[in-house]
């Protein structure tokens, strides 16, 4: 029997709203079957019967995930604490916790380059670290890795706010974060890379538009384009068509471009995802083309050259300049809302396809911040 178009509507709707830290409420099932009996006593314990079960089962589930999620197999060290970063309006205090992976060559004279790891929604910074398998590369590679974690007293669905005022979202705290720790560990100011999954990409975008002298280059993987949404509706259609404005328009809405230091991007999506379309990638390919001075106010080929190619089951797009690639995007076929070539034991992580993880370091390695 075909499903209903409200079901396949509601399962959408979930989706996206998972994305944005929207808890949908539904009401519990005990709920139902105590309508039936209301006012006896058998029906009081018919609804709280089922509502006590669950917690107590839900209880090592939770278990098993921290386990498995905590970074094995690597000698370096595996440091969590917290950040008090300026605090927002109207708030008191802006803790932001983190968790900071030391590969076992570093030392405070290393001059070490940095990655800061933005995670996604119902993950965790431990989670992210495991799915993206980014400390074993940190450790053959000889980088620090920062994964700063959303607060379920934040967002329930740990979402980061990545649309709206700038001022309101985490992008400021992050920032404020990133520059303490470069200063207390001694990590080369000039090579701090950002990248970022879903709603940590779209965050990932805002601290790369608005912070071009604290990163060397950024890597955004299924996210959001960047200044499109203004409140968690045109977020939500954002996530499933893209902007309908001109990226490019909505970069020089953001930033003067002729000024602007410039910001190596490299944007990887999936074909199918249905949780933030890929046209998104396509836009923010734009987006950072132009904030690079690449393409004109209409999305146009001014300076350099635009190459598109085919290679290992992806769908390539590269922005270059003098022989140089600045700006990369790539669609990989068959892919959902998940980090291509991670772990698919951790939840939004996919075997499928090339390895992000590799390809973005691959990427970050051949930029350097100049001042």
């Amino acid at each position: 029997m075909p499903r209903k178009k409200s079901s396949v509507w509601l399962r959408g709707f979930d989706l996206l709203s998972s994305a944005l830290g929207v808890r949908p409420v539904k009401p519990p099932k005990a709920a139902k079957s105590g309508l039936k009996k209301r006012g006896t006593k058998a029906a009081a314990t018919s609804v709280l019967k089922p509502v006590i079960k669950p917690a107590a089962k839900r209880q090592p589930a939770v278990k098993r995930t921290a386990a498995r999620a905590t970074p094995s197999g690597v000698p370096g060290k595996w440091v969590r604490s917290f950040h008090s970063a300026p605090p927002l309006p109207g708030h008191l205090v802006n803790h932001l916790a983190y968790e900071l992976y030391l590969p076992a060559s570093y030392s405070p004279r290393a001059g070490l380059p940095l990655v800061v790891m933005l995670h996604g929604c119902k993950q965790t910074a431990a989670s992210f670290a495991a799915g993206t398998r980014i400390c074993k590369l940190a450790e053959r590679a000889g980088f620090a890795v920062l994964l700063p974690e959303q607060a379920k007293t934040a967002n329930a669905q740990r979402c980061w706010h990545w649309h709206g005022d700038a001022a309101q979202t985490e992008a400021p705290a992050v920032a404020s974060l990133v520059a303490a720790l470069v200063r207390e560990y001694g990590f080369d100011d000039a090579r701090v890379y950002l990248a970022g999954m879903s709603a940590g990409a779209g965050l990932a975008a805002q601290l790369a538009i608005r912070h071009p002298r604290l990163f060397a280059a950024v890597g955004l993987h299924s996210g959001p384009v960047f200044g499109a949404a203004t409140s968690t509706m045109s977020a939500m259609s954002v996530m499933r068509r893209g902007s309908r404005e001109e990226p490019a328009q909505l970069i020089d809405g953001t930033v003067d471009v002729q000024t602007y230091p410039g910001m190596p991007a490299m944007i990887v999506h999936g074909e199918i995802d249905a949780v933030v379309a890929r046209r998104n990638a396509l836009q923010l390919g734009v987006e950072f083309a132009r904030v690079n001075r690449l393409v004109d106010a209409q999305g146009v080929l001014r300076v350099g050259e635009e190459r598109a190619f085919e290679r290992d089951g992806a769908d390539y797009v590269d922005y270059l300049k003098g022989g140089r690639l600045i700006v990369r995007v790539c669609v990989i076929r068959g892919l959902g809302h998940a980090w291509s070539g991670g772990d698919p034991r951790e939840a939004f992580h996919s075997g499928r396809g090339p390895e992000s993880t590799a390809m973005l370091w691959q990427f970050f390695r051949r930029q350097k911040r100049t001042t």
